[in-house]
């Protein structure tokens, strides 16, 4: 069985590889409320920001041309909100430099700590969809001293700190990240999916299987996590646990990404 699933795993290589690669718009870059206040904390600029991160949802193009011009006219945390729109713009038009150049400017022009981690890790994601892990590490890392007490932000910076770990070959670096990620924020089910998929690159299949079913416990309806149980208990040579798990991906989300790699494992177990 192994042998027949073995081209099949081995495409499974990333550290998130059932999940959207980086040409998909990260989670991160879309226009979602934050959990405080980014802007200055006048109504005018609130509302200035709200409007042109919906106008970014809907027309890129003219939401960075508001923002260009917003940004001109304006200083500190004003321009910092300018170039935070500027950077969902940028990103939802699929310009990732130009993304991640408006997020540390803005993080640049604010005072406010939580603020500026957000923008490090907006731009983090953008520079690793721009496939520079390098930057994108160093701008975490940033983020990383200005997210202090906040676990739930510093727990988001670690999974992109691993994810650039990861590219750059630090695999161990990138178990360390995890790590601190599972106890920043212990409920997030991706941290203990990444963490399995890392644990089972590495040869950790006990490890994997914890992991894996901590992620299953916390989010059992994730197709990603159906399809990485499987994918561990193939490896593993526990063939009827993968069958089972590669069946419920199949059942409950046959269109998906993950439910056409389940349905291609069923066919290569079938014809063990």
């Amino acid at each position: 069985m192994l042998n027949a699933l073995l081209p099949f795993l081995l495409m499974q290589v990333g550290i998130a590889p059932t999940m959207p690669t980086f040409s998909d718009l990260p989670p991160e870059l879309r226009d979602r409320p934050a959990r405080e206040e980014v802007a200055s904390p006048r109504p005018r600029a609130t509302t200035a920001l709200d409007t042109c991160l919906k106008l970014a949802a809907s027309d890129p193009a003219r939401a960075r041309t508001l923002a260009d011009e917003w940004i001109s006219r304006t200083t500190g945390a004003q321009r910092a909100a300018g170039s935070h729109c500027l950077g969902i713009a940028t990103a939802n038009s699929g310009d990732w430099a130009a993304a991640a150049a408006a997020f540390l400017a803005a993080r640049g022009d604010a005072d406010e700590p939580r603020f500026r981690a957000r923008m490090s890790a907006l731009a983090g994601s953008a520079l690793l969809a721009q496939g520079e892990p390098d930057a994108a590490l160093a701008a975490l890392d940033v983020g990383q001293v200005d997210a202090a007490g906040d676990a739930e932000l510093s727990g988001a910076l670690q999974l992109d700190r691993a994810s650039a770990l990861v590219s750059l070959g630090r695999e161990t670096d990138a178990a360390a990240a995890l790590s601190e990620a599972r106890a920043a924020v212990p409920q997030d089910a991706q941290a203990w999916l990444l963490s399995a998929t890392l644990s089972r690159r590495l040869g950790d299949m006990t490890g994997a299987q914890t992991f894996i079913e901590q992620a299953a416990a916390l989010d059992p309806r994730d197709p990603a996590v159906g399809l990485e149980a499987g994918v561990i208990a193939a490896l593993d040579g526990r063939d009827e646990a993968a069958r089972k798990s590669f069946e419920s991906v199949v059942a409950a989300s046959p269109e998906s990404e993950q439910g056409v790699a389940a349905q291609r494992y069923l066919v290569q177990l079938a014809g063990e």
